[in-house]
């Protein structure tokens, strides 16, 4: 068994800044496999709590551990075993942050800093699930809760202090906003050009937001029927039609610009689907798994989520100086987390040093009674005279020991404290810890 020694923070990352499109396929974890495969991370003795978040962007693991090496050699392991990636690959390709890089890490993925499209707005709510998804079936619990509270908290702060999210930016916005661009190419525009959208999640929703928003005609399809229904009646517009799924192989050769974001695990639109034609087809692709196997017919063009980095640098340099300040609000909240944590391992400290104080000093009064060294009239005076003298005594100490709990440097001292009057973590816990819950799932 690990000494249980103080928490530390710990992400294991696979994002899009350096693992592709096809390798983020294999290591994405499957919405029904996310609490069996938590719970296999979970079942190492150096993890405490895990939470796992898998977007277009990423797939990666936040864990509080006792210890770093066995619990990340774990990880890795479970991914490898999970993914069928070679061990090898997933060692020197997976970013790994530990404590205050750790939780730097996930405040900026809550704030959208670290997005393909950097300000988009769904990232915060997947977060929020992802946790949600962990705590309800307890694979995370009092770490975790501390370190999401502080991560929303920053995201709103980032909101709504800077005007990084000001406009609604999205993997869906983006690629319709790269759709125009390649019509606005070829003399065609949005407007004119009917659009087949596939799937009715929330990717699925957005584009057609964003499709209505520049006046074009959709025709919807999505495995369930009812939900591509559903969305039409929510979006309240004459530009929807629904057809059945059953109709998509033959409605693939009506449409030059086709959008697919569905939640499939393999292939919705396959090569032997597609026809080859004199006219221009545009498809985008936004799911992860990938909904479109690779296509190389001469007219037809497949953009993925990992495709739209051209209209997602413009963005970038448009938001710099936001995300300048955004980044420095991630770095407050970081170095505010630390504090607050430390402030919660202090004043339980305290408070059990001055109980042991007293509870000496009433020892000691008591048998000084029984004795008879002291009359039982004088006792209350005198416990008052105790209670006094010791508040006095451990004054400067608790002062110093806050003090100290506010610093980067805290930790050996309280520890130390901890071990000369031999105060466990459990009498330590025993105090309890408040963290606002967000609640707004």
């Amino acid at each position: 068994m690990y000494e249980k020694i103080q928490t530390q923070y710990m992400v294991v990352s696979f994002s899009h800044k350096k693992i592709d499109i096809t390798m983020r396929e294999k290591l994405n974890i499957k919405e029904e496999d996310i609490v069996p495969f938590l719970k296999k991370i979970n079942a190492c003795e150096s993890i405490k709590e895990s939470v796992l978040l898998c977007t277009c962007n990423r797939v990666e693991i936040y864990v509080s551990i006792y210890e770093k090496k066995a619990a990340c050699e774990h990880i890795y392991q479970c991914f490898a075993q999970k993914s069928g990636v070679s061990l090898e690959y997933i060692r020197e390709n997976a970013l790994l942050r530990l404590n205050e890089y750790a939780i730097y890490h996930i405040f900026g993925v809550a704030s959208s800093l670290d997005s393909l499209v950097i300000g988009e707005t769904q990232i915060t709510g997947q977060l929020k699930s992802a946790y949600k998804l962990a705590f309800d079936n307890g694979l995370c619990a009092k770490d975790m809760t501390r370190l999401m509270h502080f991560a929303f908290k920053c995201a709103a702060n980032v909101r709504q202090q800077t005007d990084i999210s000001a406009h609604s930016v999205s993997i869906a916005s983006t690629a319709v906003f790269m759709a125009a661009q390649k019509l606005a190419q070829n003399n065609q525009n949005l407007e004119t050009l009917p659009v087949l959208v596939i799937g009715s999640g929330e990717m699925g929703r957005l584009v057609c937001k964003h499709l209505l928003n520049m006046k074009a005609h959709i025709t919807l399809i999505s495995r369930t029927q009812k939900n591509a229904q559903s969305l039409s009646a929510e979006l309240n517009t004459s530009q929807i039609c629904v057809e059945s799924y059953e109709k998509l192989p033959q409605l693939l050769g009506q449409f030059s610009l086709i959008f697919s974001a569905t939640s499939a695990q393999g292939y919705v639109i396959t090569k032997d689907m597609i026809t080859p034609s004199q006219n221009m087809q545009w498809f985008f692709d936004i799911a992860l798994p990938r909904d479109i196997e690779s296509i190389s017919y001469e007219n037809v063009h497949i953009f993925c989520v990992d495709d739209l980095q051209e209209v997602v640098q413009e963005h970038r340099e448009a938001r710099e100086e936001s995300a300048k300040n955004a980044h420095k609000i991630v770095e407050e909240f970081t170095s505010h987390f630390f504090t607050w944590l430390q402030t919660l391992s202090v004043e339980p400290v305290i408070k059990h040093i001055r109980y042991l104080a007293k509870e000496s000093s009433i020892k000691e009064l008591d048998r000084a009674v029984k004795k008879g060294f002291l009359p039982v009239e004088y006792r209350d005076n005198v416990e008052k005279i105790l209670h006094g003298a010791f508040n006095n005594f451990l004054h400067q100490p608790t002062m110093r020991l806050r003090q100290a709990s506010e610093t980067h440097h805290g930790d050996p001292i309280i520890e130390a404290m901890k071990s000369m009057f031999d105060i466990s973590d459990e009498i330590v816990m025993l105090n309890g810890y408040k963290c606002e819950k967000d609640t707004t799932f």
